[in-house]
């Protein structure tokens, strides 16, 4: 019996949509079309693989609307956030295929004869993108992928499949190749492992959970296959005594409170130099409390609902599960149906308590103080993670040393921004493997072949 897949609204908890989930079988199917579909596009003329994919751009752009409306009932991404997911996916294949006819390989001095490097596609690339983000961070590995002669095959979240489903539709109207880029939908112990496990896949790209990522990287190891994890994070948002204190309070919730905290880059933690302490809290709990929580749809929500009910679970236990004598600044979300939990920030909690040190994926953040800038390090540091963070000075100086100390792959000073198309991504320690995006991500998806010609007769 076919099983299929129940796309909940979780604003609503309305069934808005049921889906096949995908087989080994199928998987099996998918990957004989998608090599005999890539063997095709490598040989294709470099100029005519970017002609289809910026047409595949464009393709996106002219059903942006579409995509955000479908990202808003299957995610509960506010409206202006999932137009931006969407033109980002646009953004992504453009800049991907400016990258085609620059995959250059090298020309490397040697004596009696002349040396050069090609970069040649893996073959077929299999991406298991997660829930969040379901829009964007499947093409961050798609679109390179693509651009670099490969084909791909992607499997969704179960929570999230429409707009991927969507997406594989516009590609074949923009002219893609049949079996070039396939989503099936499908659970992460069936069709997931499936695609992990199979011969004829190259590469596996994972974003999700740090316990799934170290499943899937053994599992690809027996077969010695090539990954990328992007996984889990508990980034800090450091604030120095001397930082602007107001533009660090007004911006440290939507540091945490974007997507509804479900971002591995979410600052978290919130380290704050004790002299200002009190009176950065004094600053940060208006701003919290006047968040506006509700339907994604309304222009003036900043705060969705989480995408289940399982994930609601989870992070009210943390909650739930804090120290009697934490104190707590809370906003307001909507009662009734729908996945909603206010936002919360902790205080007064020990540096050790598992919603100090754990990822909790949801609207949760904690303030700690610290002492002074090696203090400050030592608790940034303080996580098995390494992924992202922020930092709040007017000393210059200070700013470049925390930013070298601080063991996280992607920073920010006096801002909070750190995932950009054209800028490299990943994460240090338990928060992932390898980079995506920016200038060389193309490159992760070849293989360097060095031939040496000789001159000697």
């Amino acid at each position: 019996m076919e099983e299929l897949l129940q796309v909940l609204n979780p604003a609503t908890e309305d069934v808005v949509a049921t889906v096949p989930a995908a087989t080994p079988a199928d998987v099996d199917a998918a990957v004989l079309r998608a090599a005999a579909a890539q063997r095709d596009w490598a040989s294709a003329a470099p100029a005519d693989r970017a002609r289809l994919l910026r047409r595949f751009a464009s393709t996106v752009d002219e059903h942006i609307e579409e995509l955000a409306l479908l990202e808003v009932r299957e995610a509960g991404h506010t409206l202006g956030n999932a137009r931006w997911e969407a033109g980002n996916v646009r953004d992504l294949l453009d800049y991907a295929a400016g990258g085609v006819e620059r995959l250059n390989g090298r020309q490397i001095p040697v004596p009696g004869g002349l040396d050069v490097t090609i970069l040649e596609p893996l073959g077929v690339v299999g991406v298991i993108a997660p829930w969040n983000f379901p829009m964007p961070i499947a093409a961050w590995a798609t679109a390179p992928a693509l651009a670099a002669g490969n084909a791909v095959i992607l499997k969704p979240a179960e929570t999230t499949p429409l707009t991927a489903l969507r997406l594989a539709e516009l590609a074949l109207t923009a002219g893609l190749p049949e079996g070039l880029f396939q989503v099936l939908p499908g659970t992460g112990p069936v069709a997931g492992d499936a695609l992990v496990t199979h011969p004829g896949i190259a590469k596996i790209v994972f974003t999700g959970s740090t316990r799934v990522g170290k499943s899937i990287m053994a599992k690809c190891a027996g077969q010695v296959k090539r990954v990328t994890l992007e996984l889990g994070g508990k980034s800090p948002n450091i604030v120095f005594a001397d930082a602007d204190l107001e533009a660090a309070a007004a911006a440290a919730p939507m540091a945490f409170l974007d997507n509804s905290g479900q971002d591995c880059c979410a600052r978290t933690r919130i380290l704050v130099e004790r002299e200002v302490y009190d009176r950065f809290l004094e600053l940060l709990a208006p701003a919290v409390e006047e968040i506006v929580v509700g339907d994604p749809l309304d222009a003036r929500t900043q705060m969705g609902p989480l995408i289940s009910r399982a994930q609601l679970d989870r992070v009210r236990s943390y909650v739930d599960g804090a120290p009697a004598s934490a104190g707590t600044i809370r906003g307001k979300a909507p009662e009734g149906p729908g996945f909603w939990f206010p936002p919360t920030v902790l205080t007064g909690v020990p540096e050790d308590a598992p919603c100090a040190v754990e990822e909790i994926f949801g609207p949760v953040a904690v303030v700690l103080p610290f002492e002074d800038e090696a203090d400050a390090i030592r608790l940034a540091n303080a996580t098995e993670y390494g992924l992202s963070g922020s930092l709040w000075t007017r000393d210059v100086g200070r700013a470049l040393r925390a930013s070298r100390a601080v063991r996280a792959g992607n920073l920010s000073v006096n801002s909070h921004s750190s995932v950009r198309y054209w800028t490299p991504f990943g994460g240090y320690r338990e928060s992932g493997l390898g980079r995506e995006l920016g200038p060389d991500a193309l490159t992760a998806f070849t293989e360097t072949k060095n031939v040496f010609i000789s001159t000697e007769a």
